[in-house]
């Protein structure tokens, strides 16, 4: 593992899109047109406003609108509709079978590509590249292992952070000052157009059962209604539990961490139901290898759940959410999904946070997160600092 950040290079991000044109290749599309931030920063190593095309035969041009000052292979344009005569001045064949970003295109813009490659078929492609990227690069796992480092330093900061008679709003500030201090670049990327939070979340006491809009794991009420998730403004009050997940993006790619702290002491459930969310994690990491299937990892969290009678308070309270681990790379949610009727099999290369969190209304949420490598015999645990409940006066 490196202890800095080293940008990718071409080789890089060569290998990035030869994975994403084996996948084209074996399901018989001629070439794809990448356009959102995630997938050009995936595919380039930055964002670009413009499209980036990949040929299944190999070739790969970049057409660009803004910035004006890239260097190298680059072709600039105003709009897309240019595409078609600048491949034909290069000798280059118009494709027949085309994908697209369905996934993150809007309706309009996702006709409008369709007509540049007019008599093409054109498919959705963000199923093929979320595919791409669900198996990390070394480079990519080296990028996530340091980011679970830095995750892990701020962390062990938290209860020197707190304050007696903080809001949650104010120790969520001071954890955030940390975080950027340390290069967090304060994007919290998220796959799907209804999914938003700010630089993760903070759940202190009755909050943490409040239900919430997003598919998240836990809710909140949030600041308002202009974004109903996370932390509300409310002091942080004695014998109450702290739930910090702030994920943290150094790098362009998420990390994901959530620690359990305490105002005061907590009654004897509350660590109960925590020490049972650790035993959920000993027992999904020691079955997780490659070749296991999701859906069983999440039966057996269940059967544990069960055990203990902790159903009501598994996953939220009221509202519970449908999965207890997720991909993580560059957006926060990314395949594999540890859900029920998922049977996506894990791979070497693979990485998922891993959160089972129970929630017990009058005193808030505790539970773990840690985000993990799929190696070729069981799992790596990028993260390093304590995982019990800790006091913060």
């Amino acid at each position: 593992m490196t202890d800095r950040f080293v940008a990718p290079g071409a080789e890089e991000l060569a290998l990035r899109r030869n994975k994403i044109r084996e996948l084209m290749q074996a399901r018989g599309y001629d070439a794809m047109l990448v356009s959102s931030n995630v997938n050009m920063f995936y595919t380039c190593g930055r964002v670009i406003n413009g499209y980036m095309y990949l040929a299944a035969d190999g070739t790969d041009i970049l057409f660009a609108r803004r910035p004006n000052n890239l260097e190298g292979d680059v072709t600039y344009i105003r709009k897309p509709e240019q595409i078609p005569a600048l491949l034909a001045e290069r000798g280059i064949s118009q494709p027949s079978r085309v994908l697209l970003e369905g996934g993150s295109l809007t309706y309009a813009e996702f006709g409008r590509l369709s007509a540049v490659f007019a008599g093409a078929e054109c498919a959705d492609g963000t199923p093929l590249i979320r595919e791409a990227r669900a198996v990390k690069t070394p480079w990519e796992l080296d990028v996530m292992r340091l980011t679970g480092k830095i995750n892990s330093e701020i962390y062990r900061l938290v209860p020197s952070l707190y304050r007696k008679g903080m809001t949650d709003l104010e120790f969520s500030i001071e954890i955030e000052r940390q975080k950027r201090l340390r290069g967090d670049i304060g994007a919290f990327r998220i796959y799907g157009q209804s999914m938003e939070i700010f630089m993760g979340s903070l759940l202190c006491g009755r909050n943490a059962a409040a239900p919430s809009p997003y598919d998240f794991a836990l809710g909140g009420e949030g600041l308002g209604g202009a974004l109903p998730v996370g932390l509300n403004n409310s002091v942080m009050l004695d014998g109450t539990s702290v739930m910090v997940d702030m994920a943290g993006n150094f790098f362009g790619y998420m990390g994901d961490m959530t620690r359990t702290f305490s105002v005061g002491m907590l009654p004897e459930k509350a660590y109960d139901a925590h020490k049972v969310c650790l035993e959920i994690q000993s027992v999904v990491t020691s079955m997780a290898r490659p070749g296991v299937v999701c859906e069983d990892l999440y039966n057996a969290v269940l059967e544990v759940v069960r055990r203990y009678g902790l159903e009501e308070h598994f996953m939220g309270f009221n509202q519970h959410a449908g999965f207890v681990g997720h991909g993580v790379g560059v957006e926060i949610n990314e395949s594999p999904v540890i859900a029920p009727r998922i049977r996506t099999e894990l791979r070497e290369g693979m990485t998922f946070a891993l959160e089972p969190k129970m929630v017990l209304p009058e005193t808030g949420a505790v539970g773990i997160e840690n985000l993990w490598i799929v190696t070729p015999s069981g799992v790596e645990n990028t993260g390093d600092c304590p995982e019990e409940i800790i006091q913060l006066c």
